[in-house]
């Protein structure tokens, strides 16, 4: 997630550590703070593995900055993980989230849909945080408003989700199939 989170800000453009730390935390941060001792040792494993580099820059002081640029292999594997997303980037709602916050940089409409589609196969499962045996159980069977709360906001969620995934995927092959078109 961190490493796709830093894929996708430098695409978007080149920064300097701080402030990639910054948009990083603000996308995940209230999920899982991002200090600097997990932040850099990233930056530096995807440097070794050529994503990116750094280069030192005229600062606005008299110190130089070292700004982060994605390399060509950067956007290949931005790319990658962008079309073919593992089965936890769609399940788990935080990586999802950072998944997409980068969609856009895929170029086809079609492949933004086929990634989208996955995520509504999944939302589209019963699911509960609860069950009696295999069975998932709904906030009306609840007593407890706690539980009955937990299951209301999940419920309308996924309900709010599933609606802009429908809307969007359907737009998106729209917009696909007018570009085969033409």
């Amino acid at each position: 997630m961190l490493e796709l989170a830093i894929l996708g800000f430098l695409r978007d453009q080149p920064l300097h550590g701080y402030d990639l730390r910054r948009r990083v935390a603000a996308l995940m941060g209230h999920v899982r703070p991002v200090a600097d001792g997990t932040l850099y040792p990233a930056i530096k494993r995807m440097a070794a593995a050529g994503r990116l580099i750094r280069k030192d820059e005229p600062g606005m002081a008299a110190a130089p900055r070292r700004m982060l640029y994605l390399t060509p292999e950067g956007h290949a594997e931005l790319e990658r993980r962008l079309r073919e997303p593992d089965e936890l980037d769609i399940s788990d709602e935080n990586r999802w989230f950072t998944l997409l916050a980068f969609l856009r940089h895929l170029d086809a409409p079609v492949d933004q849909a086929a990634v989208l589609r996955r995520r509504l196969a999944f939302l589209e499962e019963p699911t509960s945080f609860f069950y009696e045996g295999d069975r998932p159980m709904g906030a009306e069977e609840f007593a407890d408003p706690f539980r009955q709360g937990l299951l209301t906001i999940a419920h309308a969620t996924s309900e709010a989700e599933l609606t802009w995934l429908r809307t969007t995927i359907a737009s998106l092959e729209e917009t696909g199939a007018r570009s085969r078109v033409t």
